[in-house]
């Protein structure tokens, strides 16, 4: 078990105690210092975000991977998309081989000109499940949004995991949450998950309470609580397993079969319960963002996420499969009451 997932557990134990908490508990106080600082500058006008000639949505959310934002994005392009936009989805790059000192053109809408290792996994799943929609990640967001603009005619800019990068001006702020996880331990990093404090919520236009459940009750729930304490406006994305194909040939994996499962995400025991029809005679985790070499793959039928799959597509491997995903959330509904 290395450092990163003994830190993850206790960003979700809220009795976590001992000499290493108390040690991440004091560096969350310099953390947090910082991230303090940069939102007073920017909340007194002291710095000011650059706008671009195109609508800006940011999709993040408070706390550190696994929330579920990237299908989301997905959604939202696509709405925009069938109303005849042009859309670019503007990512980091996190995980990627490129330099996103630079601006990468990941995908023009029609073609994918990067791999997954070299990309990153989450904006080449971009690029490939949202056909028609530009992607491109730079750590530079505003010169990366200003040049899809400039390039394709880009009316509408989605930024993928955006919500602290204050650099760029935004005209929606949509910040989702995990309906099980939630907060965590409600710290600040590295003590605990959250990448800011609960006042970020102030300048948060929409939440949306991510489910990834078959019964979404208490996801429901959650939703009407969070709406009425903080008067924001609260939608709730159904998340749900769909079937278990081979990443080669499309082949569906039939229920009762014997598995392993292998993930390299924020939350991988979300992934696991939604193999429940499937006998896991064993599960194996990766950081998040994994870059995955063929030896490290075991014998025998393995089922993984998408978002993992598609680094996996130049294997030899016959016996690799992936979960795909339903994504169900009203973006007409999340989206209304904007000038957009």
């Amino acid at each position: 078990m290395n450092i990163k997932t003994e830190i993850t557990k206790i960003h979700y134990d809220k009795n976590a105690k001992g000499i290493f908490f108390k040690l991440l508990e004091f560096c969350s106080i310099f953390y947090g210092l910082g991230s303090g600082l940069k939102n007073k500058l920017y909340d007194k006008n002291i710095i000011k975000p650059k706008k671009v000639n195109a609508f800006v949505i940011s999709v993040g959310n408070l706390t550190t991977g696994g929330v579920g934002k990237t299908p989301v994005v997905s959604e939202i392009a696509k709405y925009y998309l069938n109303k005849g936009e042009k859309v670019a989805i503007v990512s980091r790059g996190y995980g990627g081989k490129l330099s996103n000192k630079n601006i990468n053109i990941i995908s023009d809408g029609e073609t994918i000109f990067y791999n997954a290792e070299l990309a990153g996994d989450e904006p080449f799943w971009l690029a490939e499940k949202t056909k028609g929609v530009c992607v491109i990640t730079s750590k530079n967001r505003y010169e990366a949004a200003k040049f899809a603009i400039e390039k394709y005619g880009v009316t509408k800019i989605i930024l993928d995991d955006g919500f602290q990068h204050r650099k760029l001006y935004r005209d929606l702020d949509i910040v989702l949450m995990d309906s099980k996880m939630g907060f965590g331990n409600e710290k600040l990093l590295p003590a605990g998950p959250l990448r800011e404090g609960m006042e970020a919520f102030s300048r948060t236009d929409r939440l949306v309470v991510v489910s990834k459940d078959i019964e979404h009750t208490r996801a429901e729930k959650l939703a009407k609580i969070m709406s009425k304490k903080l008067k924001i406006k609260t939608s709730v994305c159904y998340t749900e397993p769909d079937f278990v194909y081979n990443i080669k040939t499309g082949e569906r994996l039939k229920q009762d079969e014997e598995i392993t499962a292998i993930c390299a995400i924020g939350q991988p025991q979300q992934f696991y319960a939604f193999l429940k029809n499937y006998k896991i005679k064993n599960t194996i985790d990766f950081d998040d963002h994994h870059s995955y070499t063929e030896d490290e793959i075991p014998d025998g039928i393995v089922v993984t996420t998408e978002k993992d799959a598609v680094k996996m597509m130049e294997f030899n491997n016959k016996n690799i499969y992936a979960l795909k995903l339903k994504t169900n959330i009203d973006v007409k509904g999340l989206l209304d009451g904007n000038k957009n």
